[in-house]
């Protein structure tokens, strides 16, 4: 009997022990539970407070429309502020030009030369003392299909004045031949004149070669190389005589100017130095110089 009440109490004991436990977890738990179901609700709002502090989206639009127009405007080509200056010798003589860029791959180019020379020689008895005087001024446009030193080059050349220039004189008693015709010239009054030969005052020109003056690098030396040709048509001589002409020494002597048939025979003289000239239409040009760029 006694062992039985105790066992009562034990198992009493132990069922107050397990409803107290019981009663004390659901009282943690009601107090515990509540603390946890804000926090999701602190992490959104924290979420939603920090996206103002983002730049918006306005903002960000209008910063690379702002960028691009305060960006400068690109700079000038260098090439377009530069001149070059060369001198030069050719057929023409020893010159001076100008280079001037246009675009990348062009130039105006001009210059003017100056040539002279002196000769005397003897022609059907007449003793002519020449003189080659060349004055001219020429006009290139370069082009430099590889943007390169290589160049072509269409242009124009003009004269200057008189390029060749004779006097003639033949001496009293000697004989000379106008035309195939055998004159004696006068020993009073010895036969004596003047010739010239003309060109084409302007004349297409057409020239390739190597070097720019003006140099799309940063050099500034140049040794520039050109050879062409400038057509300026067949040369046209005028021959002009003065002083009296004989048959033979002294007998029927006359004046030059006003006996037709000498002038016949002076435009005859003419005509054949014409056409010995004829195949000089073009006057070649050839020339090496050196330049500088500014």
């Amino acid at each position: 009997m006694r062992t039985s009440v105790c066992r009562f109490v034990v198992l009493a004991f132990s069922l107050l022990l397990t409803a107290g436990s019981l009663a004390y977890g659901q009282a943690t738990d009601s107090t515990v539970q509540p603390v946890p179901v804000p926090l999701p609700v602190k992490s959104v709002v924290t979420d939603s407070t920090a996206q103002p502090s983002a730049p918006p989206p306005d903002n960000s639009a209008v910063t690379p429309s702002s960028t691009t127009t305060s960006s400068p405007a690109p700079a000038p080509n260098e090439y377009s502020k530069k001149v070059g200056i060369g001198v030069k010798g050719s057929f023409l003589g020893g010159g001076v030009e100008v280079a001037l860029p246009v675009t990348y791959r062009t130039n105006v180019r001009a210059g003017f030369n100056i040539f002279s020379y002196s000769r005397g020689f003897d022609k059907d008895g007449v003793d002519y003392n020449g003189q080659l005087g060349f004055k001219t001024f020429e006009a290139h446009y370069d082009f430099f299909p590889w943007a390169g030193s290589f160049h072509i080059s269409p242009g124009l050349l003009s004269y200057f004045g008189t390029p060749i220039t004779a006097s003639a004189a033949v001496g009293g008693g000697q004989s000379f031949t106008l035309g195939g015709t055998t004159y004696y010239s006068d020993p009073t009054t010895p036969v004596t004149g003047t010739g010239k030969i003309n060109f084409n005052r302007a004349a297409p020109m057409a020239t390739l070669g190597w070097g720019n003056l003006v140099p799309r690098n940063h050099k500034h030396f140049v040794v520039p190389f050109e050879i062409g040709a400038a057509f300026q048509g067949s040369p046209k001589a005028t021959l002009n005589l003065a002083g009296n002409v004989c048959d033979s020494p002294g007998v029927n002597c006359r004046s030059v100017v006003t006996d037709s048939t000498v002038q016949s025979h002076i435009q005859s003289e003419q005509t054949k130095i014409n056409n010995s000239m004829s195949f000089f239409k073009a006057y070649p040009i050839i020339s090496i110089g050196f330049g500088y760029k500014f």
